[in-house]
């Protein structure tokens, strides 16, 4: 798991994605030669850190985003959300400006009218702007591992083990997800013109709610806020019961993912939903069962071979 370590303690709070991308560029390129087939690795830093590796001739497309939530910094050290992360008073932010490095405290400031303002603590002006994101914190026991952003660096992570075995297929990773999304659509535009790739599987991480448990494998979500095609999921999960493997079907009436984007495109696109369920969504102590990340990396091994 120190892979997935080193993929959280990199920064890249939605729209601030380069240094995370270019990680993950430098990785693929240093370890390609030793996957069982080397892609074609497509990188447009300046077309909003847009990264695809293409193998073979791909019929299956795996979408996994890499950036997270945080706060931007605005006047007087009050701080804006960035996506929906959720707070609690004395939270550890860090960050740069162009002063320096920024480790501060969320404080929670009552307003006459009964409001609560998100400030944070340090001993100067942060310049406006600023984007902050959780202190790493990565704790790794038997049975689980406990981090911010495991949504979604552990849905890059998976992604990335499984580039390891494809030998067609294509694996897209994108910006922008938590706060509008936006790259899965210039990738799913180029991907369904040049190949006539339609079939699409989102490398994400779900929620542990009433119907989807821990340790009792990965997530297929029938629906969350967007409903995905029926005859996609069915085929879907017949290989997957094909193949005994392990998961969960999950049903909500909200939340979103790429696969939203690509619902509201004007691509006939069929994507279905594939994610680890997790604890303390969006928090800093996220926590997701080792168990339902193998579920999740054999899921996408076996789907991407056979869809």
């Amino acid at each position: 798991m120190d892979f997935l370590k080193k993929l959280i303690s990199i920064q890249g709070v939605s729209s601030d994605e380069s240094r995370i991308c270019e990680f993950i560029h430098a990785y693929c390129q240093s370890n390609q030669n030793s996957w069982k087939s080397i892609p074609e690795i497509i990188y447009e830093p300046n077309k909003h850190d847009g990264l695809c590796l293409i193998f073979g001739q791909p019929k299956t497309v795996i979408y996994a985003h890499i950036d997270t939530i945080g706060y931007s910094v605005g006047y007087s050290n009050n701080i804006i959300p960035v996506g929906s992360p959720r707070y609690t008073e004395g939270m550890i932010l860090v960050g740069e400006d162009d002063l320096g490095e920024i480790e501060t405290e969320i404080m929670l400031f009552e307003q006459p009218d009964g409001d609560f303002e998100l400030k944070c603590v340090f001993d100067r002006t942060i310049t406006p702007g600023t984007l902050l994101s959780f202190k790493p914190n990565f704790v790794e026991t038997e049975r689980y591992i406990q981090s911010p952003y495991l949504d979604n660096r552990l849905g890059v992570y998976v992604a990335l083990k499984v580039a390891e075995k494809i030998e067609n297929g294509a694996i897209v990773f994108t910006t922008y997800e938590e706060h509008g999304g936006n790259s899965v659509d210039y990738f799913s535009d180029f991907l369904y013109r040049k190949y006539d790739l339609y079939q699409a599987l989102i490398s994400d991480i779900t929620w542990v709610t009433e119907g989807v448990k821990h340790g009792a494998g990965v997530a297929i979500s029938i629906r969350d806020s967007m409903l995905p095609r029926k005859k996609y999921l069915d085929r879907i999960v017949s290989i997957c019961k094909k193949n005994s493997l392990s998961f969960q079907l999950e049903v909500e009436s909200a939340g979103g993912s790429d696969g939203s984007i690509l619902q509201k495109s004007h691509l006939p696109i069929n994507w279905c939903f594939i994610g680890a369920p997790e604890n303390h969504v969006h928090s800093n102590k996220e926590i997701v069962y080792k168990y339902d990340i193998d579920s999740m990396i054999n899921i996408f091994q076996v789907l991407m071979k056979e869809l």
